[in-house]
């Protein structure tokens, strides 16, 4: 019987017989609240403030500008993920594209990167809620979180998706909750709406384009999606399609939440939070935030435990590859998880947390993806004019990926031009 387009391309990791393989168990459901974890944990519950700030009530347009260079991206993503349905997912569509190893190795390491900044800037995201709780020295909660997101991600992969679908439920609650205390701004939102479009003129595009950049930061997340591809069943379908459905309930979400935010409280208040949306549901309530902060401590947490994942089976797919030590390639027996890699990332993952500041970590996270996009979307034409379409894989018209390359190249831009 003639293989799978999926088990041709598995077929490829270099892998040693020796070594226990992951375990296929995540489902399409799963893997959509693992996507929608991720990307709702990352941005909305953190930056919501600092891109208010940057935008001021063009905030919901900046989310837009970021949204519109993802959607292109994540058509990319679903068409490369089911070609190549492995873990280190972008470090083997480029190979494939460019032929060029170290390129590869590059490109796995800046996803790896971006993976860990983004759980470092989430992790400090966790801090500034927990202290309207709690006061506690911010290198103690940084430590105590990240170790007990390492047991979890430890434990194994079914039992770490399901912990991360369950958080994901929480992060869900808590953005229809502001949806609900901010509800009259969206039944009133003919007559603010003026306020929230930027005439065309260069300081008004210069502010949606600069807060475009730090909003693609909270769209992080599909993209992490392709790299537990080896723990997905029938993943030549169910990851295209669970993040096309992630990416559009996100937005509709980010939408909302962002109208809600800036009609009722200023863009400099959001700026000076460190927990955003709770002021948000304080002005709207009149009320203590307490539920809105218990919530917003689970998103947070999850979006952080999501990236290590993440970043754990980049590791171990780049070491399967022979691109990385084979320390990195060790899967526990009894876990079937990548231990070494898991251990590893949450060091480094703490370090960026205790060392770099929040805003920062998220700049220079939106830099790096932007620049692996601009590669991912190369490679795909590169792809689409040298191969053959595999049996069973669902393919994109080749002007999507060129539109996905000019929209990330111009969002890149906009960092070195705009940002004064």
């Amino acid at each position: 019987m003639a293989k799978t387009a999926a088990n041709k391309a598995t077929d490829r990791i270099g892998q040693n017989v020796s070594e226990p393989a992951l375990k296929r168990s995540i489902s399409l459901p799963l893997l959509v609240f693992y996507g929608l974890g991720n990307i709702l944990g990352a941005g909305i519950y953190v930056l919501v403030g600092e891109i208010a700030g940057i935008a001021g009530y063009y905030a919901p347009f900046a989310f837009l500008v970021a949204a519109t260079v993802a959607t292109f991206t994540a058509f990319t993503y679903g068409e490369l993920a089911s070609r190549y349905p492995l873990s280190a997912g972008e470090a083997v569509y480029v190979q494939h594209g460019f032929h060029i190893k170290s390129l590869s190795i590059i490109t796995g390491l800046l996803i790896a990167l971006g993976g860990m900044v983004s759980a470092a800037t989430i992790t400090r995201g966790f801090v500034g809620y927990l202290k309207l709780l709690i006061e506690l020295p911010d290198p103690l909660v940084i430590v105590v979180v990240l170790a007990v997101l390492t047991s979890i991600a430890i434990w194994g992969i079914s039992e770490s998706i399901l912990i991360a679908a369950l958080f994901t439920i929480f992060e869900i609650l808590g953005l229809l909750l502001i949806v609900w205390v901010g509800r009259d701004a969206l039944t009133d939102i003919h007559q603010t709406l003026p306020d929230l479009i930027p005439p065309f003129q260069v300081e008004a595009l210069s502010m949606v384009m600069v807060g475009g950049f730090l909003a693609f930061f909270a769209y992080m997340g599909f993209e992490d999606m392709v790299n537990v591809a080896e723990e997905v069943k029938n993943p030549s379908r169910n990851l295209p399609l669970a993040i096309i459905i992630a990416l559009v309930i996100s937005t509709l979400l980010y939408a909302l939440v962002s109208i809600v935010a800036v009609s009722t409280t200023s863009p400099d208040a959001l700026a000076m939070s460190e927990s955003p949306l709770a002021l948000v549901y304080e002005t709207n309530t009149q009320k203590q935030p307490y539920f809105i902060t218990f919530i917003g401590l689970f998103a947070v947490i999850n979006g952080a435990l999501i990236q290590m994942i993440m970043v754990s089976r980049i590791f171990y797919g780049m070491s399967r590859n022979q691109w990385l030590p084979a320390f990195f390639g060790h899967v526990n027996a009894k876990t079937r998880t990548p231990i070494n890699a898991t251990i590893s990332v949450a060091i480094l993952i703490a370090t960026l947390a205790l060392f770099i500041p929040l805003i920062t970590l998220a700049s220079m996270t939106s830099l790096v993806l932007l620049i692996v996009f601009v590669l991912l979307n190369l490679a795909l034409l590169l792809i689409k004019r040298r191969e053959p379409t595999p049996a069973g894989v669902k393919t994109i018209p080749a002007w999507i990926p060129l539109l996905g390359f000019l929209t990330s190249t111009a969002l890149v831009m906009s960092r070195f031009f705009l940002d004064g």
